[in-house]
């Protein structure tokens, strides 16, 4: 096992040794003047970038779409914008879950087979670098959503470009400096329940450089007791243009964040209306606090036409804390890592083209993580408990590396075919540093997971220049995580717990057609993630009644089969008269999603026994069968712009026997603004927006499978919200 994990690193360090020596030869070829301002999907092996030449369901969001509503919460711009992918939150502003084609989080609940506490399954990245850790977690809470102005979403495995990504993919870009302007802007947002935000920028953009300083300040009251929220952030982006063949860019973050947690209402409280939480949370002062800083920087070196490479070297420190109604977590995770592509672009001859990519990721991550019980508090004027004693601490080390490699071939009459295949493989190291008296139990424990081989291959066809149809098949892994792969009541490895594995096979068709004005996308597909982890829970000895310990384990299917429909459509544009532009935009998901061979273990209603049960044949919970949004933008020459968007969710099971349903909902948005430039150096923007025009009750999450508390609910009032960016450029 260590040898294989040695030479992954050695492979990927060797491609960015070959990168730093080539850019130090002399290429004679001249290229092509990178455009700063540009926005490309972020990897592929095929060199012409536009959308009609992926065989695969990617979305692209610009900043129209990801400030429709407040611009501060990534999921009202992917529940309105991308069918296929449902995206939820903890608290006001933390705990983001992100579900792509019904791949969820992790393994552990307490009545069935989702875990409501950690992001597993799809790799997010913020100017390319990776936020999801090298453990495959992924949180989000120290990310300001209110700098991004574009965002791609790949659905479905993309193990050929992104190593263990078994459900999909988020590329996150913050905004960038316009070329040749120099600007001071400050932006003041006030809304319902207290919400404020406050953004200062600085944004110096030259022919061959572009930096941006970023400072907002973000804050909530909560529209319910103890749902609080406060938040800062400093963010530094710089790209710059060295030569004809060398581009670098910067990113630098700092966060501090706090969100307070009421805790999960039960089915009673929800349904009732009764938004008091849960007492025990309240109590324990629950929350999550996250302070951090993250950094990369990216090479980009054109050696000549034909051949070029990008390498990112990032890291990040973390310290965070949690209270919840289980007591108290401190945890203080450094993750560091460096990723590497070399692109080609050959001319076979005049009728044939190949395009590829070769590149490699590594991460580390180390982290101390402290687990503590809490006590009443002995100051009765305090309305808190304090923190008790210890009950676990434990050092944890992961290690990914992932190697890909991809290549597209084109072909005559607009054909091009894609294959590729990527290897990932992950170790995790545990050390129990929790003294326990005559402890006979081992305190380091460690496990590997490697031969996670996934192979793609695509079918990609463009009709008149203007759309394409394709078939593709492509995998994807999710190895455990450190929590999963030990037992720590018996002190055993989880030697039987593999990685869980994605398979898709998916047919759709996009394009611009009725002269440029409408933009479809259409996808047919069927998602397979087999080996899902499921828990198996072990009773006491008779005659006590309870549950001595669970462990996890591979038990099941999902078998995913879906449709997704995206349509943008330009109505009418001019540059004279009173409207320039009128778009309506629309989509629609149908998932009929569910378990296969799917059993679960838990108590008997007596508590004295395990009984099993197969939940196969039922609907995947926490996956509502339909939804669909539609919406209007509208433009003027004068600066008046708005927006009017409907969302709606269907009914959803979320319990895995089917026997508790979610209701299904509505959501009326609208937002009206202007936006001028009011003369040579002034730049105006005026606006005032409503949410949940309706009145409808709603939630922010629903966790699956935890009875009976499981709603996370969120307004149910029309809530309002409205601000001033004015901006000056010298």
């Amino acid at each position: 096992m260590k040898l294989k994990f040695s030479s992954g690193a050695i492979t990927v360090l060797f491609l960015m040794f070959t990168n730093m020596v080539l850019s130090q030869s002399e290429v004679t070829d001249t290229t092509k003047k990178i455009d700063l301002s540009e926005v490309e999907i972020t990897a592929t092996s095929n060199s012409k970038k536009s959308i009609l030449n992926q065989p695969a369901s990617i979305v692209k969001l610009n900043e129209v779409e990801l400030k429709r509503n407040t611009g501060l919460f990534l999921d009202d711009a992917i529940n309105t914008n991308v069918p296929g992918v449902f995206m939820e939150r903890r608290s006001f502003s933390g705990g983001q879950q992100i579900n792509i084609r019904g791949y969820g989080n992790g393994a552990r609940g307490t009545n069935g087979v989702s875990s409501n506490f950690d992001g597993q399954g799809a790799k997010v990245y913020l100017n390319g670098i990776p936020i999801t850790d090298a453990e495959g977690i992924t949180v989000m809470d120290d990310i300001d959503f209110g700098s991004i102005n574009s965002t791609e979403v790949t659905k479905g495995p993309a193990g050929t470009l992104y190593g263990m990504a078994i459900a999909g993919v988020l590329n996150l870009q913050t905004r960038k400096a316009e070329k040749g302007k120099v600007s001071i802007g400050q932006e003041a947002m006030f809304g319902s329940y207290g919400l404020q935000r406050f953004t200062t920028q600085v944004e110096i953009g030259g022919e061959n450089s572009s930096v941006l300083i970023n400072y907002g300040h973000q804050q909530s009251d909560g529209f319910i007791t103890h749902t609080a929220s406060k938040k800062d952030f400093v963010n530094m982006m710089g790209d710059f243009h060295l030569n004809q063949k060398q581009t670098v860019t910067t990113y630098f973050g700092y966060s501090n964040s706090y969100d307070e947690r009421q805790g999960e209402l039960t089915i009673n409280q929800y349904d009732s209306l009764i938004y008091t939480g849960n007492p025990a949370y309240i109590k324990n002062d629950a929350h999550s606090a996250v302070t951090g800083l993250r950094a990369g920087i990216g090479h980009k070196y054109q050696f000549n036409k034909h051949v070029s490479n990008s390498l990112t070297v990032f890291g990040s420190g973390l310290s965070t804390n949690a209270s919840s109604a289980g007591g108290w977590t401190d945890k203080t995770p450094v993750n560091y890592g460096a990723r590497t592509t070399f692109d080609f672009n050959m001319d076979l001859n005049d009728k044939f083209s190949l395009g590829g990519i070769i590149g490699g990721e590594i991460q580390q991550q180390n982290a101390a993580i402290a687990g503590y019980g809490m006590v009443t508090n002995p100051d009765p004027s305090q309305p808190y408990n304090i923190i008790g004693s210890l009950r676990s601490n434990q050092i944890t080390k992961s290690q990914t590396f992932c190697l890909f490699t991809e290549w597209t071939l084109q072909m005559p009459k607009d054909w091009s075919f894609t294959a590729g295949i990527g290897s990932s493989s992950m170790l995790i190291t545990l050390e129990d540093r929790f003294y326990v008296a005559n402890n006979t139990k081992p305190t380091k424990y460690s496990k590997g997971y490697d031969g996670m081989y996934a192979p793609h291959f695509a079918l990609n066809k463009i009709f008149k220049k203007h759309y394409s149809a394709y078939i593709s098949y492509s995998t994807g892994y999710k190895a455990p995580v450190s929590s999963y792969f030990f037992i720590p009541t018996t002190g055993e490895v989880n030697t039987n717990l593999k990685p869980e594995m994605g398979t898709q096979l998916e047919i759709g068709t996009k394009g611009d057609i009725l002269q440029g004005k409408l933009h479809y996308e259409v996808a047919v597909f069927n998602a397979i993630f087999s080996d899902k982890m499921t828990t198996v829970a072990v009773p006491l000895s008779p005659p006590a009644v309870g549950t001595a310990y669970s462990y996890v384990t591979n038990r099941g299917s999902q078998d995913d089969k879906g449709l997704e429909i995206l349509l943008k459509y330009t109505a009418y544009h001019s540059e004279e008269g009173f409207f320039k532009d009128i778009k309506p935009f629309a989509n629609f998901t149908y998932s009929n999603f569910k378990y296969t061979g799917y059993s679960y273990q838990t108590l008997s209603t007596d508590k004295k026994s395990v009984v099993e049960v197969d939940y196969s044949g039922n609907a995947v919970a926490g996956v509502a069968p339909m939804t669909a949004n539609a919406g209007i933008d509208v433009s003027t020459k004068s600066g008046l712009y708005g927006n009017v968007s409907y969302s709606y969710r269907d009914a959803m099971p979320f319990t895995s026997d089917g026997k508790n349903i979610a209701a299904a909902y509505s959501l009326l948005n609208a937002k009206i603004g202007f936006h001028k430039l009011i003369s040579k150096h002034f730049d105006l923007n005026l606006y005032v927006g409503a949410n949940n025009i309706t009145g409808t009750q709603y939630s922010y999450m629903v966790f699956v499978n935890q009875l009976p508390d499981a709603y996370l609910p969120a307004p149910y009032k029309i809530n309002f919200f409205g601000g001033l960016n004015l901006k000056y450029i010298f």
